[in-house]
Formats: C-alpha cells, sequence, structure tokens
C-alpha cells in the first residue's frame, strides 16, 4: 500500500551528509522508517529529519529507488582521478583471481597470505576504477609505506591524514585512529576505502570510521581475518562479505616460499621454576576460593576487580610475573645463540613476547631493536641496514607482525608471543616471499610446564604449521 501511494505521487526524498550520519527529508508524511528495511532509522527531532548511519548510503538509493522516490541526493563529493604515471607490474594470477572477485561486487574482503601481493591487487583496483579513495592503516608505518608505493605505482602524491599531518587529497592515507576522529568530516570525500589489515575494524571505536563513511566502493585487506573477540563476522556488513580466500597451504612453494617449522622446547632453571610455581599457586588459591564464592568467576572478572580488592591485584601481579619469567627464560637466550651459530651470515628476525625481552635479546646479541614507539627514522635506519646486511639480525615485540614490508629474510625465531593464531601466520608470512628456491625456516621456543605450551598449541591451530617438527638445540 505504501510503496503504491509512493510510486503515484513520486515524493522527493533528499539525502545529504551530516557529521558521519545521512539526514533524510521528504515532503511526504509518510513515516520513513516503514520504508527502508534494514536501516536503523531515527528521527531526529532537532532538525525534524531522519537520520542513520552513512554506512546505509548505498541502501538507502537502492530501497529510494525501488519506493518510487524522486532523489535529490548531495551526499557524495567524491570524484574521478586520473593517476599521472601508472607503472604497476602485471598481475600473477592468484592475484589477477582477487581483482576479479572483487570487482564482481565491488565491496568485500580480500583474504591472502603475506608475500602474495595485497597491495599489488587494491592499486590494480584504484587505476581501474579511478575514484576518489582513502586507505586506512593500522600504523603510522604502514600509512606512510602506503603513501610511497602509491607514488611509486600510480605516480601519485597521495594526502596524509595523521600523524600529526592534515593534507586531503582526492587519495589520501590516513590510520584506523586518525580515520575514527576525522570520518565526520571524510565521510562524504571519497567513493572507495580501503581498509589495510581490516581485522582491526571491527573493534569497538575503529568500526566507527566504517560507519561514518557513506564510500559505496569497500574493500578490507588481511592475511588472517580471525580475531580472538569473534567480531570478525562484523566485517561482512562494515566491508562485505570474504570474496576471495586463499590459505598459505595453497600457496607454500608456489607464490610463497617452501618453508619448515622447528618447534624447540626449553625448560626454566631451577630458581626460575620455583618462582614460576610459587607464582602460579597464588594465581590458583586465589581462582579456586572465588570459584567457591561465585562458580560464574572469570579471570576478566579479577582483572576488574584490581582495584578494589588487594587480594586480585596480589594475583594479577603473580601472574604478570610468570608470564616474564617464562618470557625471558634464561635458556632461551641459550637456543637462539646456538641459532645465531647454525645460521651464520643468513639474516635473523627474532619476535618476542614482551618489550622488555625485546630489549634485553638487543643489549646480549648487539642487534637493533623495533618497538611500537621507535620513530619513523629509526625504523628506517634500522630496516636499511638489515637491508644492507650492517646488521645480522633485529629483534622486535609487535610492530613487524603487520604488513611492513621487511627486506628478504628466510629465518625467523619465536620466543614469546600471544595465542592468537592471526599473530602465528603474520609472523611466519615475514619470511615466506618468494627468492629463487630458497626455504624458510621458523623456530618456535616454548617453555615447558608452563603456559606457553597452551599458547603454543593455540598458535598452531592453523592448516599452515602442518608437520611442524620438534627439534632440540
Amino acid at each position: 500500500m505504501i510503496d503504491s501511494e509512493l510510486q503515484s505521487r513520486k515524493p522527493l526524498l533528499t539525502l545529504s551528509f551530516d557529521r558521519g550520519t545521512l539526514q533524510l527529508q521528504t515532503d511526504n508524511s509518510i513515516t520513513l522508517a516503514n520504508v527502508f528495511k534494514g536501516v536503523d532509522l531515527k528521527y531526529d527531532q532537532r532538525v525534524f529529519n531522519w537520520r542513520c548511519d552513512a554506512i546505509h548510503y548505498t541502501t538507502v538509493r537502492e530501497q529510494a529507488s525501488r519506493a518510487g522516490f524522486q532523489l535529490d541526493d548531495t551526499v557524495g563529493e567524491w570524484e574521478d582521478v586520473s593517476w599521472p604515471q601508472p607503472e604497476l607490474p602485471e598481475l600473477r594470477q592468484i592475484q589477477k583471481n582477487a581483482f576479479h572477485a572483487w570487482m564482481k561486487l565491488k565491496r568485500g574482503v580480500i583474504v591472502m597470505p603475506t608475500g602474495t601481493g595485497k597491495t599489488e591487487v587494491a592499486l590494480a583496483i584504484m587505476r581501474e576504477l579511478g575514484k576518489s579513495t582513502l586507505i586506512v592503516a593500522p600504523v603510522r608505518d604502514l600509512m606512510y609505506q602506503w603513501h610511497r608505493r602509491i607514488f611509486k605505482g600510480l605516480g601519485y602524491d597521495a594526502g596524509i591524514i595523521g600523524d600529526n599531518t592534515f593534507n586531503l587529497r582526492p587519495v589520501s592515507v590516513t590510520t584506523y585512529d586518525s580515520a575514527y576522529i576525522h570520518m565526520e568530516t571524510l565521510g562524504a570525500k571519497f567513493g572507495l576505502i580501503i581498509f589495510d589489515e581490516c581485522h582491526h575494524l571491527p573493534g569497538s571505536n575503529r568500526r566507527e570510521a566504517a560507519l561514518m563513511s557513506a564510500a559505496p566502493l569497500r574493500m578490507g585487506l588481511t592475511a588472517t581475518p580471525h580475531r580472538s573477540d569473534g567480531r570478525e563476522k562484523d566485517m561482512e556488513w562494515l566491508i562485505g562479505p570474504i570474496v576471495y580466500n586463499i590459505p598459505i597451504s595453497s600457496t607454500r612453494g608456489k607464490e610463497l616460499a617452501d618453508y619448515d617449522v622447528f618447534r624447540i622446547p626449553v625448560h626454566l632453571i631451577d630458581e626460575e621454576q620455583e618462582q614460576y610455581n610459587t607464582s602460579a599457586k597464588i594465581v590458583r588459591d586465589y581462582m579456586i576460593q572465588r570459584k567457591k564464592e561465585d562458580p560464574s568467576f572469570e579471570w576478566q572478572d579479577l582483572m576488574a576487580e584490581t582495584g578494589r580488592d588487594p587480594d586480585a591485584r596480589a594475583a594479577q601481579q603473580a601472574f604478570y610475573f610468570m608470564k616474564s619469567i617464562q618470557d625471558r627464560a634464561v635458556e632461551k637466550f641459550r637456543v637462539l645463540e646456538d641459532i645465531f651459530r647454525l645460521h651464520m651470515g643468513t639474516p635473523i628476525i627474532i619476535f618476542t613476547g614482551s618489550n622488555i625481552m625485546a630489549r634485553d635479546i638487543s643489549k646480549r646479541f648487539l642487534i637493533p631493536c623495533l618497538l611500537n614507539h621507535c620513530g619513523k627514522k629509526e625504523r628506517l635506519e634500522i630496516l636499511d641496514g638489515f637491508r644492507e646486511g650492517i646488521y645480522p639480525a633485529l629483534v622486535a615485540n609487535r610492530v613487524l607482525d603487520e604488513g611492513v614490508d621487511l627486506p628478504e629474510a628466510k629465518v625467523a625465531v619465536v620466543v614469546g608471543g600471544y595465542a592468537s593464531i592471526r599473530q602465528a601466520i603474520q609472523r611466519l608470512g615475514r619470511i615466506l616471499r618468494k627468492t629463487g628456491h630458497k626455504r624458510g625456516i621458523l623456530y618456535e621456543v616454548v617453555c615447558q610446564d608452563t603456559r606457553e605450551v597452551i599458547r603454543s598449541r593455540q598458535r598452531r591451530r592453523s592448516d599452515a604449521y602442518e608437520g611442524t617438527r620438534h627439534r632440540r638445540l
């Protein structure tokens, strides 16, 4: 009944963008919430208009057209872009497959292992579409890396929004945090938005960058969409469905180097084991006591009580001390020394589970240490030195887990980290860029009789870790 009435009257619907939302105004008295299905429309009495998140722009247009509205659309401020000097390499077959899969819907997530060229696919799509584009990256290093890749591949000097800079251009790069801050003004300026390492997007605040953007064309890039909180399912409505997904196992020895994974068990020395057991007892006794009082009590509840309960705070400190002991076990340094001897002359990357361990390794073996708070100039100097062979190895905590371009390395050592499958795959991907017939080697050093064993098992649930062998050094 409503649709037929609308068809006969052809009412006018005005769409406008306002601070990350769409405003819908009509000259008809029909309640718009009854017309638009699946759109969370609310009436804003301050302006006497209907309002919804800008992400619904495409849906609103489509449903308005079907319902028979005349559209007065003032939302899109995006424009066509010409590329001064596009010099992109020809896409390899799996890159072509990803390109065509995304172009069918012109929205969605591309899942490809680190080193298979997700950035090349995105640049090829940008060249093909020629639309105003915003690239959102998780960290400043990746933001600047995208800027360099766009300039090199498309000859375009992209704008930068972030790191105390606000240089807005039709093609711009930014970080998730800056996008969240500025999207209320940027949301209608880009027809295509690309979320690099898009597994970050479903976070409580970062998702606002997608919600406040009206961009009809959306792309997500990631090697591992999985999240520990299960929110990866939200990427389907924030970006689009997974349109292309190729696992490491399908590219092993083809687009990526073949590789071996060795798990090296070590033990805490007597003093470390005694301290570990003492701390573990404090945590265990507290949890047992609290579960007697409240069977639903979990670790998250303990963390919430640390500010008001001294016993909870003591259990928390004991837990952190346990983690510190296993992260910085003496035997890990001995194994590292053996690995350095075994692969003398070969570039090596060491991944740790804490900044403190990274600094300890840096001081012990006189190799550079990359942490999140290192400045841009320092990071570039370290990576250039590693590439040129000045530094035989480098150590990092989490800063290299994401898609930062690394110089060639075929040996990596994991001496600590989370239980995350995503982190495990990203770290493995650091040594899999294909160079001739060289094989990659990943060593995972794990403290026996500690919780590190459990985390190691969880990390190795991915098919990328099939065939892991145990080895002692």
